[in-house]
């Protein structure tokens, strides 16, 4: 049996999934992990993330399953589960082995891998659709746009685009607290991201504009309220607590 120890990041479990194709290892008994936990009896592998293998995959995954299935490969490989690396490992074998068409790969969802990363692609584009929802973003006093979001799903690269397709002169900032991510958008420029101990959270100091608007915000939140309709617990099933926090109007 063979283990490759890879990143936990698409880019290192892309990596990973070249280099068994690669060597031609025998898929049934290759197991890709993202834990240096030991197992018995098994050839451990280093897998060093690589820009251009990535993108050797990525576009055989266009070219073999289309632009959708391919997009929800990418999204289960946002989320936090321990074991998406075999998931979308073993789905890609599968639908490579199957020669489905663009449209096809998650068909089969008896397949436990198949099943397994259809249904982290689900959950991570739900919390995508959340976010596009619930952002806030607060105009500092240089002018920069700034958003502090949490999600549960490494999802700050498929909202990006999202927001810079709409505020395409604007500068603005999406700040991920979970993972000390930031994403970064130059007015009329490309976005980028900063990660890791490149980045540090910014001392903020907002605009005059902006705290009037947030005091009218809230005071308008509370004005419309109903007391004698207040229910709680509806509210947090249809704007969960770790939203709250982020938003203005719960400040």
């Amino acid at each position: 049996m063979t283990v490759y120890r890879c990143q936990d990041s698409l880019e290192g479990i892309f990596t990973a999934i070249y280099q068994a194709y690669e060597e031609k290892r025998n898929h049934e008994d290759t197991i890709l992990s993202l834990s240096e936990d030991p197992m018995l009896f098994a050839e451990d592998v280093s897998v060093l993330p690589d820009e251009e293998k990535t993108r050797k995959v990525m576009n055989t995954l266009r070219r073999r399953f289309g632009e959708k299935d391919s997009y929800s490969l990418c999204l289960a490989l946002a989320t936090e589960d321990e074991e998406k690396a075999q998931a979308v490992y073993g789905t890609i074998v599968e639908g490579l082995r199957s020669c489905c068409g663009p449209g096809r790969l998650f068909d089969d969802l008896t397949n436990n891998n198949i099943h397994k990363a259809f249904a982290l692609a689900r959950s991570a584009n739900r919390e995508v659709g959340r976010e596009l929802e619930f952002v806030r973003f607060q105009e500092l006093e240089n002018g920069v746009l700034y958003s502090r979001i949490g999600p549960k799903c490494n999802v700050l690269t498929f909202i990006m685009p999202h927001f810079a397709d709409r505020l395409p002169i604007e500068n603005f900032v999406i700040y991920d607290d979970r993972r000390n991510l930031f994403g970064i958008h130059p007015a009329r420029k490309q976005w980028y991201l900063l990660r890791g101990e490149e980045a540090e959270e910014p001392k903020l100091r907002f605009s005059e504009m902006e705290e009037s608007y947030q005091k009218l915000f809230r005071h308008f939140c509370r004005t419309i309220a109903i007391r004698e309709r207040k229910n709680l617990k509806l509210q947090r099933n249809m704007l969960p607590l770790r939203f709250q926090e982020y938003m203005t109007e719960f400040q």
